[in-house]
This record gives C-alpha cells, sequence and structure tokens, in this order.
C-alpha cells in the first residue's frame, strides 16, 4: 500500500480569502488551453485566428464552470439539494460535473459560432483536443481534495485517503482518470488533429474516447455514497451519463468519413 502524500488543498491562505489548488487546477487547464489553441490557430484549415482564440477561450471557460456546476447539481444533487439549498454555491468544495460541462461548452460554442460566422462542428472539432489537458488537471484536484476516490483494493498501489471514514485501502482512480483522460486522450486527439480530418472525425473521436475510458475507470471509482449504483447492480451514473457519448461519438465518425467534408481551406470560414 502507498502512503497518500499530505497536500494541503488550500494552496494560498490570505485569510478571508483561500485559493485551492482545485480552483489552480480549472485554471492551468484554461491557460494551457488557450496557450496550445494559438498555437494550432496559425493553420489556415482552422475556423478561428490568433486573435479570435481570446474570445473563443472566454466562452469556452464560462461554458465549463457554469455547465459544469449546474451539470452537477442536477446529475448529482439529489437530496443533498433538497436538504440545503445553499451546497449548490459551496464550488470551494468541489463537485463539477464533466457531462454538464461538456453540455455547456457546446452551447457556448454554439453562440460563438454564431459570432464570428464559423461553422458550429468545426469549432468543436477545434476545442476537442485541447479540453484533455483541463481534464487531466481537474483529477489531479480531485486526488488532492481526497474526493471522487477509488473502490477498495489490494493492489501494491492502493492508498489509504485520511478523509475516508473506513479507513480502506483503495485504489486510487482520481489518478488513473487523469492518465486516461487526461495524458492518454490529449495524446490521441492533439496527434489525429495535428491535419485537417473530416467535419466531425475530432468531436467525433472525442466523444468516443472520453465514453470509453470514462466507463472504464468508474469500475475502479466508489460510486458517490448518495446515488450508489444506477443500474443492474453495477452501473454507475458516471457510466449511464458516458453511454450516450459513446454512441454519439460513432455517429458523428460514421458521418464524418461517410458524407462529412474535410476541413480543408477551401472549406475554412473567412478569417
Amino acid at each position: 500500500m502507498l502512503p497518500y502524500p499530505q497536500i494541503d488543498p488550500v494552496a494560498l491562505d490570505l485569510g478571508p480569502l483561500q485559493v485551492h489548488w482545485y480552483g489552480l487546477a480549472y485554471l492551468a487547464g484554461i491557460v494551457a488551453g488557450w496557450w496550445l489553441a494559438r498555437r494550432r490557430a496559425v493553420h489556415p484549415w482552422t475556423p478561428v485566428n490568433r486573435e479570435q482564440v481570446d474570445d473563443l477561450v472566454f466562452y469556452v471557460a464560462l461554458g465549463v464552470v457554469l455547465g459544469g456546476r449546474i451539470g452537477y447539481i442536477l446529475f448529482y444533487g439529489g437530496q443533498r439539494l433538497i436538504d440545503d439549498p445553499s451546497w449548490a454555491l459551496q464550488v470551494w468544495k468541489g463537485g463539477m460535473s464533466f457531462h454538464g460541462g461538456f453540455l455547456g461548452v457546446l452551447f457556448a460554442l454554439v453562440l460563438f459560432a454564431r459570432k464570428i460566422g464559423a461553422g458550429f462542428w468545426r469549432l468543436v472539432d477545434f476545442v476537442a483536443p485541447f479540453v484533455p489537458v483541463g481534464l487531466g488537471l481537474g483529477r489531479l484536484g480531485n486526488f488532492i481534495n481526497q474526493e471522487l476516490w477509488g473502490r477498495p483494493a489490494d493492489v501494491p498501489w492502493a492508498m489509504l485517503f485520511p478523509a475516508d471514514e473506513l479507513q480502506l485501502a483503495r485504489h486510487p482512480s482520481q489518478l488513473y482518470q487523469f492518465a486516461l483522460e487526461g495524458v492518454l486522450m490529449f495524446c490521441v486527439l492533439f496527434w489525429f488533429s495535428r491535419k485537417p480530418r473530416p467535419t466531425c472525425a475530432v468531436s467525433g473521436l472525442f466523444a468516443l474516447l472520453y465514453g470509453c475510458v470514462r466507463s472504464f475507470a468508474e469500475f475502479f471509482r466508489e460510486p458517490d455514497a448518495h446515488i450508489g449504483f444506477d443500474a443492474f447492480g453495477w452501473l454507475t451514473r458516471g457510466q449511464l451519463l458516458s453511454l450516450p457519448m459513446i454512441l454519439v461519438g460513432i455517429g458523428l465518425l460514421v458521418y464524418a468519413y461517410r458524407g462529412g467534408r474535410a476541413a480543408t481551406p477551401d472549406n475554412a470560414s473567412a478569417r
């Protein structure tokens, strides 16, 4: 069993103001995505130029934060929200839903696509390769917060989380998700999108990959205590929410390579 590294969730304590590592992880993900997007935007086949990336990142950041929190409240709040409505505003305690943030970003991209006159799916294709950076850093934030830990395990790398009242050795599932949703997905998507692909291909690959790796990781992650297993006694809420992403991902990839249009400079919007 590996010892859990004692990391204070508060990165900076300024008395009435506390800066948490969890919030810094999201900020770092946004900054990294902005930097990568500006580098990628120099290519003539991208739907935005470098100057437009700044506004794009602002829209995406709002979609992540608002959608992630609202999604968590709707998908995972349950009785907690009924018992204490103020819990919805306690963002410093963590509690963000990827699936809610995903929907929030899609809505933000609809608005931004209308603003600049670009194709919606081409914008999604452009943004998708940078999302795993934020996902991975967010999982590190979960690890530091000692939340969303894994199921009991007897593997050599199992960890005993001090915040766990049961004091059981568990899978460090946050690190599994960091490796899968962050590192693996970033490497695959960034490599795949390095040159023009049919419209919807990158988006489809993102949805398919995330649905698969999240569903796999959920087998090692302890279900939320107030929800438990959702279906058949072994499927979790995260797996049920990921299933539509797998189906949509497959559908987008089929469309991209059978009926989509290639994202070439000729198809690019005015820049």
